[in-house]
């Protein structure tokens, strides 16, 4: 999950063997070769929808947006640096369906936020997990289910609750790299098997590339970050192990606003019409689909 999205468990500074990597020699997958083209759906304006927008937003007629690329597929920069992605189409699709102009905007995860806090953006779109903690701070709409999804070569028999003494790529800073990855090594030591040997890539890519060359026997990262690698490497990879720790994504807006429901019933709108489910099969995140949007 993006910026670790749940409370981090402070763990025995020997629970996993870290190597941290940086960009490695031989590369078979890069940033771009992983691009899609955007989806570019038209789908017409529903005034009864476009209606609950609050009146300033309806009479900008633009929606800010606060976004934190790359974070393949739901939200990245393609080789022309245009911001492309599952959450993009989507968003596309949502602003169509309110009548608006979606206007993206560069920053800093962290501070997505307190820029909505502060009525600098009026929603934020970056695969935010919708947590208690984050409850407090802002309203959300969730549109998508994610977990924690292990990758493998194809044909390998890797079981990610038993992967003691193996090497696991992680992107630096996702949950995958300060909890989930090192309490299943924590989980070895305690049943006195070899940690994981947890190697620490600052991009998402570097550990796909990892498994390709061999460097690494798996890599965790968050499902639809997974189902994109599988999808882009045609039949190189295929997951290992279950989904853990499903959680949602959300849209996160200013608390009590009523752009909320209006981004609700839009996304609503885009399930039942099936323009959502072509949206997420195009990415390759079908999988994480949702039939209700809250």
């Amino acid at each position: 999950m993006r910026a670790r999205s749940r409370p981090v468990r402070v763990l025995s500074a020997v629970a996993a063997v870290l190597i941290a990597v940086g960009t490695l020699a031989g590369c078979v997958v890069d940033e771009s070769a992983l691009d899609t083209k955007p989806l570019k759906i038209t789908v017409a304006e529903q005034p009864e929808i476009a209606a609950l927008l609050p009146p300033a937003i309806r009479e900008s007629g633009r929606l800010r947006i606060g976004t934190n690329p790359p974070y393949q597929p739901n939200e990245f920069k393609n080789r022309e640096g245009e911001i492309i992605g599952f959450d993009v189409d989507l968003v596309d699709a949502i602003a169509q369906v309110l009548g608006v102009r979606p206007e993206y905007n560069e920053a800093d995860f962290d501070k997505i936020i307190p820029a909505i806090q502060a009525g600098s953006f009026d929603m934020g779109m970056s695969s935010f997990t919708d947590s208690v903690e984050r409850e407090k701070e802002v309203d959300f709409v969730d549109y998508f289910s994610a977990g924690v999804q292990w990758a493998a070569k194809a044909g390998r028999d890797i079981d990610p609750d038993n992967a003691c003494g193996l090497r696991v790529g992680v992107q630096a800073t996702t949950v995958e790299d300060t909890d989930e990855v090192p309490a299943k090594s924590e989980a070895c030591l305690k049943a006195g098997k070899d940690p994981i040997i947890k190697v620490k890539f600052d991009t998402q890519d570097q550990a796909v590339n990892a498994v390709l060359l061999g460097q690494v026997d798996a890599f965790s990262a968050d499902s639809p970050v997974t189902a994109y690698a599988i999808k882009k490497t045609d039949g190189q990879l295929a997951a290992v192990g279950p989904t853990y720790d499903a959680a949602p994504y959300g849209f996160p807006v200013v608390k009590g606003s009523a752009l909320g429901p209006a981004v609700q019933q839009a996304v609503q709108y885009l399930i039942d019409n099936g323009q959502y489910e072509q949206i997420a099969k195009h990415w390759g995140v079908e999988a994480g689909m949702i039939t209700v949007a809250e």
